[in-house]
């Protein structure tokens, strides 16, 4: 090989110096993160509690603008990242490279590391809409809008499980891994800080040191807050619909059968104060612990609707739905519908109603669960990775879906609810489930299965995040033990969470978050542009003989 071939060809950038303070209360942290990124949610915050008729209206404003105006891009960036991810993982020569150095060894094993994928990523969703969503599509579908099939029949079932898997699949999922890939990818084998900025190094290099690294790492920070406390509230409301079966009182509910004041305040000091103590023990312990608790009441409460309920449907829906989804993901998830008359009008308030707000939701959930899923992920191979974050919890939402859900479409169809499932509450459809199919005891029982369940979910959720925020903020420093900074951000998340349910709703929290995610989804877009070259480019350094490792640029670096 000529010398010639060797010096057109660099190794990669192996450091990414971020100024951090030496002493005092910021010790360890970048200041330039931290600070505005403190303010900013603690003015998100304040607005909300001090002003919120302003915040109501001007957020519903916000929000309409932002839905309509944006929903193409947020439809055809969920399907970019979608092909993406399936590119690098079934190219052969990039899927084996590694997320690490050369021969590096994954930290966790594969049940761990599925069921914190799991926990971190989805478990609280997959509680509030296994039910709640293929009732809610069962109700109301495209082909219903359409007038090809019939609302709450059984042509309607089919469709439903469409819709249901469309939202919770592969879109979702590669959301997720594309940023942890991107991450993962130049942290771990360039020795780059595991924060959001390194990400972007591929395309920008040294300039994200500076001012805009400071800012892309501040809009994750936020759209991290934002994205978790939607999760949070959904669980919030239905931990309080638990208690409240279980029997603790009439003040957690109000007369419209929504969390009341009360009951909102006791359960965030009690599921936030969990979290922060989980937050303070690290990922080793308490949130590892955690996710393998979790994973086994979800299997649990999983076997009990396999075999009390539908299971003999629900296996059936399984089947049904995954052939379906896979034959129409391409259209489905290309798919812009058009307004005019009053089905394309009914059908785009549909598509923003559902596909655009949960495409919102994944990518302002992805710098959380990205940061994490990179954290659990180093030594694995790109396909390993890919594969693995994509496909394996994709399945276990179809299969969670399918049996939970498809028990509740049963229990109707067949008589035997007679509608007190449809017309619950979204947070309260699981429990009417469960108490249409058993008994009063036993549903009891497992009524109190359910809120631990949604406990061990949520404290999850919380202190990943918290500890994925502090990691953000000390740039990159992985376990973030500086306490006063995991204190702050677990009252601010409480804060953001309570004040938003308390004053306005769940849909207060969801309209903060969709906007939350705009900033961030323009970051999204250009790591998908970063991670394709980072690889291409590594691809051909290896071609040329040159490292493509931190560990081989020190080799390489002394043996000239």
């Amino acid at each position: 090989m000529s010398s010639h071939d060797d010096a057109s060809v660099s190794p990669p950038l192996v450091e990414l110096p971020i100024n951090t303070h030496d002493r005092g209360f910021y010790d360890g942290f970048s200041r330039a993160v931290t600070i505005p990124s403190k303010v900013i949610v603690s003015l998100i915050i304040m607005w909300a509690i001090f002003f919120p008729v302003s915040a109501s209206e001007t957020l519903s404003a916000a929000n309409s603008t932002i839905i309509s105006s944006f929903a193409g891009w947020y439809v055809y960036l969920v399907a970019a990242l979608m092909a993406v991810c399936f590119l690098l993982a079934l190219w052969p020569i990039a899927g084996s490279l590694r997320i690490g150095q050369q021969d590096e060894k994954p930290e966790f094993g594969r049940f761990s590391w599925f069921a914190m994928l799991f926990g971190a990523g989805i478990g609280i969703g997959m509680l509030t809409y296994s039910v709640g969503e293929p009732m809610a599509h069962f109700g109301n579908n495209p082909d219903i809008i359409r007038g090809t099939v019939e609302p709450l029949s059984a042509q309607a079932v089919r469709p439903a499980y469409i819709y249901t898997f469309l939202h919770w699949g592969f879109a979702a999922w590669a959301s997720y891994a594309l940023v942890g890939l991107a991450i993962g990818y130049v942290a771990y084998r360039r020795n780059l800080p595991l924060t959001i900025r390194s990400a972007l190094a591929p395309l920008f290099g040294l300039r994200m040191s500076g001012i805009w690294g400071h800012l892309i790492d501040v809009v994750a920070v936020v759209a991290t807050i934002l994205g978790v406390a939607v999760t949070m509230g959904l669980g919030v409301e239905q931990f309080v619909a638990g208690l409240a079966r279980l029997g603790l009182g009439n003040w957690l509910l109000d007369a419209d059968g929504s969390s009341s004041a009360a009951a909102v305040i006791v359960a965030l000091l009690v599921l936030v104060g969990a979290s922060t103590i989980s937050a303070l023990s690290g990922v080793g312990r308490g949130i590892k612990w955690l996710s393998n608790l979790n994973m086994g009441l979800s299997f649990a409460l999983l076997a009990l609707f396999a075999i009390a309920g539908s299971g003999l449907l629900g296996l059936e829906l399984l089947a049904t739905g995954l052939w379906d989804y896979l034959r129409t993901i391409v259209p489905n998830s290309l798919t812009m519908f058009s307004g005019g008359s009053e089905t394309g009008d009914a059908l785009v308030q549909w598509q923003l109603d559902w596909s655009v707000f949960y495409w919102a939701w994944w990518i302002a959930f992805a710098p959380f669960v990205g940061m994490f899923i990179a954290r659990i992920s180093r030594g694995r191979t790109v396909r390993e990775y890919v594969l693995g974050v994509i496909l394996v919890p994709s399945l276990m939402c179809f299969v969670w879906m399918a049996l939970v859900g498809g028990t509740a479409i049963d229990l109707e169809l067949s008589g035997a609810a007679g509608g007190s499932i449809v017309e619950a509450g979204i947070s309260d459809q699981l429990f009417a489930t469960l108490s249409v199919l058993l008994s009063e005891g036993v549903a009891n029982v497992v009524f109190g299965l359910v809120v631990i369940l949604l406990m061990t979910y949520l404290v999850t959720s919380a202190d990943s995040a918290i500890l994925i925020v502090n990691t953000i903020n000390g740039a990159g420093e992985t376990e973030g033990q500086r306490r006063n900074h995991i204190l702050f951000w677990g009252a601010a998340l409480a804060f953001v969470v309570g004040s938003m349910l308390i004053l306005g709703g769940i849909d207060a929290i969801r309209i903060t978050m969709i906007i939350g995610a705009l900033p961030f989804s323009f970051v999204v877009a250009l790591m998908a542009i970063a991670i394709v070259k980072a690889v291409v480019f590594d691809l051909r350094r290896k071609r040329h003989g040159v490292p493509t490792t931190a560990e081989g640029c020190a080799d390489w670096a002394g043996a000239k």
